[in-house]
């Protein structure tokens, strides 16, 4: 994709900066205290949002790991298959979509203003990653296109 650097030759650059932006929202909510006792929905909704994140990235997780196309990396490995089953018929990244989700009930628990605005900056990074990533699976799946018009970005049913 024009514009987006592959950052190594299977996008190695693109997994430390994830690394590093994971780090980022969790320490965030972790070092700066909340200014105060957070409201129990919101607390609540907090822990629902991070219970759906691990859900939606574990079962994104499962279906790589079961077709043999799981990796870290976002340049799609030579024997792997293009996945449009379980989790994947209703999202086509949800590993990142969970761990944004993930980071929003992270920063919601900790009642934390920085873990919130690292988490808008995790979105806007795995958006530009799922970008540079699906320029790839374009390239090596045929029917990527197809699948890609018809399935959302990030999270099912929103994005």
């Amino acid at each position: 994709m024009p514009g987006l650097p592959a950052l190594g030759p299977r996008g190695e650059g693109w997994v430390v900066i994830q690394s590093v932006l994971l780090v980022v929202v969790g320490s965030a909510g972790s070092s700066l205290p909340s200014d105060g006792p957070m409201p129990c929905l919101v607390v609540a909704a907090g822990q629902t949002f991070m219970v759906v994140g691990l859900l939606l990235a574990a079962a994104g997780i499962q279906a790589l790991a079961s077709h043999d196309a799981f990796t870290a990396l976002p340049r799609p490995r030579h024997a792997a298959r293009l996945v449009e089953t379980g989790v994947y018929r209703q999202v086509r990244n949800p590993v990142y979509g969970g761990l944004v989700l993930l980071g929003l009930g992270w920063a919601l628990v900790r009642g934390s203003v920085a873990a919130l605005a690292a988490d808008a900056v995790l979105l806007l990074f795995f958006d530009l990653k799922r970008r540079r990533e699906e320029a790839w699976l374009v390239e090596r799946f045929p029917g990527y296109a197809a699948y890609r018009a018809r399935t959302r970005r990030l999270i099912p049913w929103l994005y």
